[in-house]
Formats: structure tokens, C-alpha cells, sequence
């Protein structure tokens, strides 16, 4: 019952060593990568559409 009305410290304290690592992280990702685009968006939804498309096919033909 204690437990109830002490719950215990801060869960939201934040760690300003995770927020620097999170952000290195981050930074080498777009710097190797880059920033998703729009195109790049368009592409990966046309490459979904034909996956699910040959599925289709290949059903609709066995």
C-alpha cells in the first residue's frame, strides 16, 4: 500500500548524455543518408504497390 503513495522518482528526468548521443546518431544518419524526401517517399509506395501487386497476380494465377 506504500508503494501506492510513494511511487518512486521522476520517470520523465531527461539525460542530456542520451539526448547528445540520440542527436549524433541522428546527424550521422541524414549525413550518410540524407533527409527522406519526397521522391524517395513516392518510390518506397510504388515498390509496396508492385510487391502487393506480383502477390495478386501470382494468387490470381495458381
Amino acid at each position: 500500500m506504500s508503494d501506492f503513495f510513494d511511487p518512486g522518482p521522476n520517470p520523465n528526468v531527461t539525460d542530456p548524455g542520451g539526448h547528445k548521443a540520440n542527436h549524433d546518431v541522428n546527424a550521422q544518419k541524414y549525413h550518410t543518408q540524407g533527409v527522406p524526401g519526397f521522391w524517395s517517399e513516392v518510390i518506397n509506395l510504388f515498390i509496396v504497390v508492385a510487391i502487393i501487386a506480383v502477390i495478386f497476380l501470382l494468387i490470381w494465377i495458381f
